[in-house]
């Protein structure tokens, strides 16, 4: 990759963090949905809930609070294809695909500053979730943890840029966006076991990468895991891999 394309990068992430920096009013909304599911629905079931299977010394908010940051990366990669949609319609997006840089590297510079964005939320969910009693079992599990956190950055902000290169209004992006995330995210875990569900429903967890990837957060956070950590980091990177080839691959073709 040339110096060119390293700089393309570079000033997509830049622009990117901008973006997220300026608009406090995004950080604190996109923040306030997981708070309000740790807060009602973990001290809720804390104390009269138990999970089968699941180790005694291991409380509800221990096992919710991997799930809601797999919740909130998901959330906030997914609506980076929006802006996608944005610069469509503000003719941003037309001034850099006439410039003389690659447009893989635009796609890698828009993930690279949505995975960021979508990092610094999970990991503020990560330490408000301290106060709240979750304990984290090793400190130096919490570097694995972050590795599935861009991983889950990376494979959603793929698909999401994926979706939207096709799409042409902010609108119908936002309908097909509900209709995909909200059954990866109840069919992840996040709340419950995918032991739990009925057998003809577990089939539908098992190929849901944000299954992998809440349960490689659990194993490395709090020790548990219903599936080895080397297969949860497996699926991501296949899926994490696949997802940047098929962003860029229509974003290249997308016309403006």
């Amino acid at each position: 990759m040339n110096s060119n394309n390293l700089q393309t990068i570079y000033v997509m992430w830049l622009r990117e963090m901008k973006r997220f920096f300026r608009a406090k009013s995004r950080v604190i909304g996109t923040l306030a949905m997981p708070f309000f599911f740790l807060f009602t629905m973990g001290f809720g079931f804390n104390s009269g809930f138990s999970l089968p299977g699941i180790s005694s010394n291991i409380n509800y908010i221990d096992y919710l609070v991997p799930g809601i940051i797999g919740m909130t990366m998901l959330f906030t990669s997914m609506s980076a294809g929006i802006s996608v949609l944005w610069d469509k319609e503000f003719g941003f997006l037309k001034e850099i695909m006439v410039a003389p840089v690659s447009r893989v590297a635009i796609v890698l510079g828009r993930i690279a500053g949505g995975v960021t964005t979508a990092l610094i939320q999970g990991i503020l969910i990560l330490i408000l979730s301290l106060f709240m009693g979750f304990k984290i079992t090793n400190p130096l599990s919490i570097l694995l943890g972050v590795v599935f956190m861009i991983l889950i950055g990376i494979g959603f902000i793929g698909f999401g840029v994926a979706i939207a290169s096709i799409m042409e209004d902010t609108q119908g992006f936002s309908l097909i966006m509900q209709f995909i995330i909200f059954p990866i995210f109840l069919l992840s875990g996040t709340f419950f076991p995918i032991t739990n569900f009925p057998n003809w429903l577990r089939p539908f967890s098992y190929i849901d990468p944000l299954t992998y990837g809440i349960d490689g957060l659990r194993g490395s956070l709090i020790g548990f895991s219903q599936f080895s950590l080397v297969l949860d980091l497996t699926v991501l990177v296949i899926f994490s891999l696949a997802m940047v080839v098929l962003g860029a691959w229509f974003f290249n073709k997308t016309e403006v």
